[in-house]
């Protein structure tokens, strides 16, 4: 049969040994399934975070590849809707110097905060979202939620921070007038955080907290109905979206290899521990 075919003996035998075997795209689907099914946060991943997911996996593929994989098994997503600021300016606010100037990398923890309001529409109302990101890991560090927008919104966003090391901190954030108040800025004073304001109109300034918002809308509450739910319900799918999900398990392409926010950052506090 080799020599009507013309090929080897040993060819013969290797293509009979392997031609049960999956190929490698059929292997590699397998596993961007299993990736992609490990968490239902996990639908919203495009083709480089899965590259960083498998590389995390020790398995790796280029994007041309996963691209081509993704999009015969249905796994690519298009664009969702793009968010709108809602925080509007304070013409009155005193000029503040803006101490972060649009960068927004920081070399060590709790050393250069973001923070603004974002909405959703709730079945009792409006519910008002306001988080602050550390610069350092993407890790939001403290989240307080309310159905109004009031300065005591941001103020007590800011007293949970009493739990990380932030004295000597930046904390960034728009014009608006919750944070040029009179209150909100003697709360930062008593505790020693360093004010940032964002030049008026200037929509790049706090564009790193604009890109978490813009995350935790087209990953969960544009998938979500919140104008069924009532806030209580919203808020629960919030916490449990940014302290279980966005925190500890999300691939977070700013980070070196992909980590997790609060898990890149014990991976570093290890590193700089004293050996025993």
């Amino acid at each position: 049969m080799c020599k009507v075919l013309g090929v080897s003996e040993s060819g013969y035998y290797r293509y009979v040994g392997n031609k049960d075997k999956p190929g490698k795209d059929e292997v590699l689907s397998v596993a961007i399934k299993e990736l992609i099914e490990e968490n239902p946060f996990n639908h919203n991943y495009g083709v480089p975070r899965v590259q960083m997911a498998l590389e995390q996996r020790r398995l790796k593929a280029g994007k041309r590849r996963i691209t081509r994989i993704m999009r015969a098994n249905g796994w690519l997503h298009t664009k969702k809707r793009r968010p709108h600021g809602l925080t509007k300016a304070d013409p009155e606010a005193m000029i503040t110097e803006n101490l972060i100037k649009q960068d927004f990398s920081a070399e060590e923890p709790c050393t250069k905060l973001l923070t603004d309001i974002t909405q959703t529409q709730c079945k009792d109302g409006k519910l008002y979202i306001s988080p602050i990101l550390d610069c350092y890991n993407g890790e939001i560090l403290s989240l307080e939620m309310r159905n109004n927008m009031k300065k005591e919104l941001c103020i007590d966003t800011v007293k949970a921070l009493r739990k990380h090391p932030i004295e000597g901190a930046i904390l960034h954030s728009d014009r608006g007038s919750q944070y040029t108040s009179e209150a909100f800025r003697e709360t930062l004073k008593s505790m020693r955080i360093k004010q940032s304001l964002s030049g008026v109109a200037h929509c790049y300034d706090n564009a790193r907290m604009e890109s978490f918002f813009a995350t935790l809308k087209k990953e969960l509450l544009y998938c979500i109905p919140t104008y069924r739910m009532t806030m209580e319900e919203v808020k629960s799918a919030v916490f449990r979206y940014v302290f279980t999900y966005y925190n500890q398990v999300r691939v977070y392409t700013g980070n070196p290899d992909g980590w997790p926010p609060a898990v890149y950052r014990r991976l570093e506090e290890k590193q700089k521990m004293p050996a025993a």
